[in-house]
């Protein structure tokens, strides 16, 4: 049984139940999938600070559970924490933003290829907004990322609303293909997990869900994909 721990940096137990069941839908047979979620933080990250001072209860965490997983995912889109926790255990550890981002622009796992796809993010966190293209930088693919398309309301709102949420989203994927001239789209937030899943099926053009692109980051990674 392969064992992968999936860390909430928020501190919603709705929100780790949800993607916990978006990282089972993906997972082959024999591995199981714990959720746990932060204790300190917010309900909702939606700003940069609070990122930010995630990284810490996210360290903790995996640190704590490490030694019971053969891998864990890091559910937060901006990644808090990860880089601290590569470099503290022996295990693989994904996240989702770093995976969606190079699932996106690299769609068979490869960056020695002539050119990256380009990609833009469609979130609803306007005060992410720089955190995000910090990670694209960070990642290498700056001169692959076109860039974010924010939906319009409160974060906490839209996300309380699935079919406003999936309606707003919409709207941002097509700007990000139309106007941006994205050839990929990241759906940039794990509490987006079903939005993403809802909408991969409505453009010929790929559809980026975070959570699944780290599971398969983690599965290749752990050697079980």
């Amino acid at each position: 049984m392969i064992r992968i721990v999936l860390i909430n940096p928020n501190t919603s137990v709705a929100t780790t139940a949800m993607m916990r069941a978006i990282a089972g839908a993906t997972a082959p047979p024999g591995v199981a999938i714990a959720g746990i979620t932060a204790r300190r933080g917010v309900p909702m990250i939606t700003e940069a600070a609070e990122l930010a001072a995630s990284a810490a209860e996210v360290e903790a965490i995996g640190l704590r559970y490490a030694g019971d997983a053969d891998g864990i995912v890091v559910a937060a889109f901006g990644d808090p924490g990860l880089a601290a926790l590569r470099r503290q255990i022996p295990i693989p550890v994904a996240g989702i933003c770093e995976a969606a981002m190079r699932e996106a622009a690299w769609p068979d796992g490869r960056a020695d290829r002539p050119t990256g796809r380009r990609f833009g993010v469609a979130t609803i966190t306007p005060g992410l907004a720089g955190p995000i293209a910090a990670r694209a930088r960070d990642l290498g693919l700056a001169d692959l990322y076109t860039g974010i398309r924010l939906t319009e309301g409160a974060p906490a709102a839209l996300a309380a609303d699935p079919p406003a949420l999936e309606a707003a989203l919409a709207e941002a994927v097509d700007l990000c293909i139309r106007r941006d001239g994205a050839e990929a789209v990241v759906i940039g937030g794990g509490p987006l997990g079903a939005a993403a899943g809802a909408l991969a099926e409505r453009w010929a053009v790929p559809i980026i869900a975070p959570i699944p692109a780290a599971m398969r980051a983690l599965l290749r990674a752990i050697g079980a994909a």
